[in-house]
């Protein structure tokens, strides 16, 4: 399974992702599985890490943090932007967290080309499509991939900053206000209602505390990201066919015993592929919990029993 979600974390850090959040999140936490990013192949250094934020789906187990401040977590593509002595130098895809693909070419149309801060200042944030957009996370992230600039430049995107390092400030409160007044769109004061999100960060305020409470290796102590669980529904696996699809690609579907996810009736939902099937370790007549993906698509999640 390792191996599986190792292929599923990569496709979603690029662009084209295998599973959906919800699939994700539910295989990763059965199976522990907490690695992030993938490895870049044409690798630029960040000039100040970019960590993941621990996830938790209850806030009782999360950890007590306080001062902390709440914003949306925005579900687009992370970058990290670098302005030295003032200018727009280098942008740069999430990747793994330590090297990213330059995206500079791109990034200049979407941020401030030059800020008051004259040092080494580092920006992180997202780059986001509206939700009317389809599959609009994998719409912004794709749209990095991007070789014609003309195309870039017609779609719907937007840069959202959630930090800066390298900049004295003492809050972050006031660290996204000095970015809102020269033109950055912040986190906090963004009207996400028509854009994507999938959780809520909660986040230390004071960055003297937020530093003094350091790092995991892949985590800052000092903010976390909570996220909704969506919920199985459990049923039988019946049969499983193979299908046709329009790509030309053969793929399983699983047959289940009729069930009611919302106010549809399920009894057909997508496999995969048979690494899928095999990690899942899915028999005819187990018990299967079953989400419907983007509240459209059926998918088996897990076996049961």
């Amino acid at each position: 399974m390792r191996a599986f979600l190792d292929r599923a974390s990569k496709l979603y850090y690029e662009g084209t992702p295998l599973l959906s959040d919800a699939e994700f999140d539910l295989l990763a936490e059965k199976h522990n599985y907490n690695t992030v990013g993938y490895e870049v192949t044409d690798a630029v250094p960040h000039t100040y890490q970019m960590y993941s934020l621990q996830k938790f789906f209850d806030i009782t187990k999360a950890p007590a943090l306080d001062g902390y401040v709440r914003t949306p977590k925005l579900d687009g593509a992370a970058v990290s932007i670098l302005y030295i002595g003032g200018e727009l130098q280098l942008g740069l895809t999430r990747g793994d967290g330590i090297h990213g693909r330059d995206i500079t070419d791109k990034m200049q149309h979407l941020v401030p080309n030059t800020i008051k801060y004259l040092g080494v200042v580092q920006i992180t944030g997202e780059v986001i499509a509206p939700s009317s957009v389809p599959n609009s996370r994998n719409f912004a992230s794709g749209s990095l991939n991007l070789k014609s600039m003309e195309e870039f430049r017609s779609r719907p995107l937007t840069f959202v900053a959630y930090d800066v390092q390298g900049e004295n400030n003492s809050t972050w409160r006031e660290a996204m206000g000095a970015l809102n007044t020269q033109g950055f769109n912040t986190v906090n004061k963004f009207d996400a209602s028509a854009y994507p999100t999938d959780g809520i960060v909660y986040r230390v305020d004071s960055y003297k505390t937020f530093k003094s409470l350091g790092y995991t290796a892949k985590h800052p102590r000092g903010a976390f990201a909570l996220k909704e669980q969506i919920a199985g529904v459990e049923t039988t696996l019946l049969e499983v066919v193979w299908q046709l699809g329009k790509s030309g690609v053969v793929s399983p579907v699983a047959i289940l015993e009729p069930c009611i996810i919302g106010e549809a009736t399920v009894s057909r939902a997508t496999l995969h592929n048979i690494e899928y099937i095999r990690d899942l370790n899915l028999e005819l007549g187990c018990k299967v919990e079953v989400i419907r993906s983007g509240e459209i698509i059926p998918r088996v999640v897990r076996r049961l029993d």
